[in-house]
């Protein structure tokens, strides 16, 4: 064959090589600031604004993640559970912590209750994930609601979400790049000791930057909000890993593209929500 002849050879594209990211990664960011948009927004211009659209938030995390638990052949309650996470995010809001935690015991015994309807067969397997499910995330949402009550609750917010944010930053470009030793290879393969610290490293100079830019305290326990929320981020992702795992599915949702459902992007949060209100509450009392 001559060259004219191979030349004229139509050319098979080539699959788009993927990213050493793993992920659309301009998707991710335009979804990312996209949420990151509306939180601000409604965080400083209708603070309660937040607390709705964190109820909607929990409602489509709670859908997602019983979707995909029925993958075990169990079966959680869903209407209890999304009305009791919307009720939980609410009395939140309005009451405090005791209303948040009463509401949370309420919502496990309509899950409970609930399930009779469909008779023995299953039963407690049906209610303990459905418990899962409330505790995981309407109750661990609950203490962002809380973060949001005080009058510079934004703030606190605010803190809470860019500091686990560059956890989530700050563990994924020091793991792309320099990443070698595997921290959990059974759970995330993907995620390294390296990865880790650079989440640690970003959280405390984020934690430092907020405590004494924008909420006026020392820098020291800026420095440890900030280690302490890579931890709990870390962990959080790590159970999310694990949760995946066991039930055989790769995301929990498709919902945001480049970051997969709703439940991928909370899994970070939801713990750390728990850690930051305890540590801004301890460090910056409400008065």
């Amino acid at each position: 064959m001559t060259a004219t002849h191979r030349a004229q050879q139509p050319v098979t594209p080539q699959p788009p090589k993927a990213s050493r990211a793993g992920r659309n990664l301009p998707a991710a960011i335009g979804v990312g600031v996209g949420l990151g948009g509306i939180i601000v927004a409604s965080l400083f211009l209708y603070r309660a604004g937040f607390v709705v659209v964190l109820a909607i938030t929990v409602s489509l995390a709670v859908w997602e993640l019983a979707t995909s638990i029925r993958q075990s052949g169990a079966h959680p309650p869903v209407v209890p559970l999304i009305v009791g996470g919307l009720a939980i995010e609410a009395v939140a809001w309005f009451k405090g912590s005791e209303a948040l935690a009463v509401t949370f015991l309420l919502t496990c015994l309509a899950v409970a209750v609930w399930r009779l309807a469909d008779g023995p067969d299953g039963y407690l397997r049906d209610v303990s994930t459905g418990l899962f499910v409330a505790l995981y995330v309407p109750f661990l949402a609950g203490f962002a609601v809380l973060l949001t009550v005080p009058d510079d609750g934004p703030r606190r917010v605010v803190a809470f979400i860019a500091t686990v944010a560059c956890s989530d930053v700050g563990g994924y470009a020091t793991g792309v790049f320099l990443g070698k030793h595997p921290m959990a290879p059974r759970i995330s393969p993907a995620k390294s000791w390296e990865g880790f610290a650079g989440s640690v490293v970003f959280c405390t100079g984020a934690g430092v930057a907020f405590f004494t830019l924008m909420l006026d305290h020392a820098a020291w326990q800026g420095a440890i909000f900030g280690a302490a929320l890579a931890a709990t981020a870390t962990l959080g992702d790590l159970g999310e890993s694990l949760l995946k795992r066991d039930l055989g599915v790769k995301d929990m949702g498709t919902l945001l593209p480049g970051h997969g459902g709703v439940m991928d992007r909370l899994d970070s949060m939801l713990p750390g929500a728990v850690v930051a209100y305890l540590l801004l509450t301890a460090f910056i009392p409400v008065h």
